[in-house]
């Protein structure tokens, strides 16, 4: 704030283009998607709304940023190995879709995709085709691997607890059996009470294992796929 001409004048520090998205990006991380709009990032940034429109040009335009964000957070597989190199890039792409729920639906439906999702594709499509993979082949692979990925974090952001914590998946694990008559669900009774209540026993832990099945189905067909 500073005086002029008698008169207090308020003055404001610019809003970024990197404010804007950092801003739409905790919203949703708070709110969901649907907690983002124009008006409501203007609000929380302490500025008009159409002073946005200098950095995106619409609510569409906030989610091709929001989406780019997320991919800037997933390592850039550079492993020698292409195994360990998508193990560590699916591994990491993983995490930061946990940290960010909202962007699973929104990871491959930006028709404008921004600098972040083009060079992470090309970086995985190049692992694929050093390794191997024909052009038709990385595409299978790359198309198995997101499907894998995806599916996952859908199922384990959206269980009914948290797929880290042993306790909690007891929990609501013996909450479930306990309404269960074992002669009427003899599999499920076994599952849940030999695998599920089992000590240490994590949902998460299940990621890597499925990983592992993926990676050997690929390199099986790494020279046979056209």
């Amino acid at each position: 704030m500073s005086r002029g001409g008698g008169k207090l004048v308020t003055t404001r520090k610019p809003v970024t283009r990197e404010a804007v998205v950092s801003t739409a990006v905790q919203m949703a991380d708070e709110g969901g998607i649907g907690a983002v709009t124009m008006r409501k990032i203007a609000q929380q940034l302490g500025v008009e709304a159409m002073s946005l429109y200098h950095h995106v040009r619409n609510k569409d335009g906030i989610l091709d940023v929001m989406v780019d964000h997320v991919f800037a957070e997933i390592e850039i597989p550079t492993q020698a190995d292409w195994r360990e190199a998508l193990r560590v890039r699916t591994a990491s792409a993983r995490d930061a879709l946990v940290r960010h729920p909202w962007a699973l639906g929104l990871m491959d439906s930006r028709r404008s995709p921004g600098q972040q999702i083009l060079r992470h594709h090309d970086a995985v499509i190049g692992v694929l085709r050093r390794a191997g993979f024909t052009i038709g082949g990385a595409a299978h692979a790359f198309s198995l691997l997101d499907s894998y990925l995806y599916g996952f974090v859908l199922q384990e952001t959206t269980m009914p607890f948290d797929s880290t914590d042993a306790a909690d998946t007891r929990e609501v694990a013996e909450s479930i059996q306990s309404g269960i008559d074992p002669a009427d669900l003899p599999h499920l009774t076994e599952m849940t009470t030999a695998h599920v209540m089992a000590p240490g026993y994590s949902y998460a832990d299940e990621f890597d294992l499925g990983l592992e099945v993926v990676l050997d189905g690929l390199e099986r067909n790494r020279t046979r796929w056209e």
